[in-house]
């Protein structure tokens, strides 16, 4: 017989988690139509082509491929397998899985381009998948909650995500997080001032991996990218900037970066947005800039966010930016847009390791009926419709069965109310209402039932 199993970076989610994801789920999803986005699906899987080439070399290789149907391999030559799996795998693999909801939304735009009214504002909640090695808060399968804008340039996008950020966090009771904001074109500036113009590509992978391998591995990586010795002192500036005050740090970027016009841009972008958020009356701000804040991602062209909850050992649990020609690959230049992304599974881990779900977020059925005979269980349905017609989650045990084997299920269940209706219940039409947490118990009527757990 065989064992069952899950693959590893995948989980299931039984009652009590499901309940506290769609607490999660329905947060986010209130904040995003709060702010005029409107919803869209797209599915699992996309064209290979669709796919490579838009998240670097690195996110390219945690890309999940999908055999082709039938007998893949039939048409495959000896000169194909000697060329070595990257040139075998167009041939036996057009599909993959979605790595991101961001590509296949501007894939869907430029496809649906006729039909949409730009500005464009969609959010979109569904599972990605990545070919990456299972830990702690990073999982092969999860969900992500995205919310994006394009058909436009404006800053004031870029400020209405911190604002959907701050309430989100803290509609979900996460009060201590901290909202870090960079611009690709400072990290371009960067490399042009370092003597290395062009390849702030290069050097955002190995800067973005700061927090978790440190300043000297960071350089050594550079090193054994081909940064020479005299640049990469040149980059010494960047590991030491005040974050704690942004108007200090933007002078001292201004600074450091004066020869670099497309530096000053980003610098001037990066005030700007933190002006119209200051404008929409953002109060306890929790934003901070980081210059070291990359994000591997090579398609963000403007602003970066990057959002970390504080106190406990997990990674980043939302991030996005700004992305200029996206829609480029995809025969459609020229189309700007800024988004965002939540990463539910993480939100999750978070929640749970600092207890911070209410306690009605994983409440199931309010109350269970205990129908003592036939006889009462025709009292038990229609008493229980009108409980679920004024929004009360209930139930009616199914089986006739001893008192207490029902009373032991509302108590595994965690049901907080038990209705009891035997022979006496149902002659006098009064109900016997149950606390199983307190045990108290009271004689009590349908409609005074329907108003106290309401």
């Amino acid at each position: 017989m065989q064992k069952p199993t899950l693959p590893k970076g995948t989980r299931d989610f039984g009652p009590e988690q499901m309940r506290k994801r769609l607490f999660i789920f329905d947060t986010i999803r209130k904040t995003f139509q709060r702010f005029g986005f409107q919803p869209i699906e797209t599915p699992s899987m996309e064209n290979l082509s669709t796919l490579t080439g838009k998240y670097g070399d690195e996110g390219d290789q945690l890309l999940f491929k999908i055999l082709n149907s039938g007998d893949f391999a039939a048409g495959l030559t000896e000169p194909d397998l000697a060329a070595g799996s990257k040139k075998i795998t167009p041939k036996i693999a057009e599909k993959g899985l979605r790595y991101d909801l961001t590509v296949p939304f501007a894939r869907y735009v430029v496809m649906n381009r006729n039909d949409l009214t730009m500005p464009f504002k969609r959010y979109q909640m569904q599972p990605v998948w990545r070919a990456d090695r299972p830990q702690k808060g990073r999982y092969r399968e999860f969900y992500q909650c995205d919310a994006d804008v394009v058909g436009t340039d404006s800053l004031l996008c870029e400020a209405e995500i911190i604002l959907m950020i701050h309430e989100v966090f803290r509609n979900l009771t996460i009060q201590d997080f901290t909202l870090k904001i960079n611009n690709r074109k400072i990290l371009a500036g960067i490399a042009e001032v370092i003597g290395v113009p062009g390849q702030e590509g290069t050097l955002s992978v190995a800067i973005d991996k700061l927090d978790k391998i440190g300043k000297q591995k960071v350089l050594d990586e550079l090193r054994e990218r081909g940064f020479p010795d005299d640049t990469i002192v040149k980059l010494e500036p960047l590991f030491s900037f005040d974050t704690l005050d942004a108007n200090r740090l933007l002078d001292q970027l201004t600074n450091w970066l004066s020869e670099s016009e497309t530096a000053r841009q980003g610098i001037f972008e990066l005030n700007e947005t933190l002006q119209l958020v200051h404008q929409y009356g953002l109060t306890d701000s929790r934003v901070e800039i980081d210059p070291t804040l990359a994000r591997g991602l090579s398609y963000y062209t403007g602003a970066i966010f990057e959002v970390k909850a504080n106190g406990v050992s997990i990674g980043s649990v939302s991030g996005g930016g700004r992305y200029d020609n996206l829609t480029g690959a995809f025969g459609m230049p020229g189309l700007s847009g800024v988004g965002i992304s939540f990463g539910v599974d993480r939100i999750y881990d978070v929640m749970d390791e600092l207890a911070l779900f209410p306690a009605s977020s994983g409440q199931g059925t309010q109350v269970l009926i205990v129908p003592f005979d036939r006889e009462a269980r025709a009292k038990a349905l229609p008493l229980s419709s009108e409980l679920r017609l004024a929004g009360i989650a209930a139930e009616v045990y199914p089986d006739l069965v001893k008192v207490k084997k029902m009373l032991d299920y509302a108590n595994a269940r965690g049901i907080l109310f038990v209705v009891l209706i035997g022979s006496e219940e149902v002659q006098t039409g009064i109900l016997s209402l149950k606390n199983m947490v307190t045990g108290e118990q009271h004689m009590i009527t349908a409609e005074e039932l329907v108003n106290r757990l309401r």
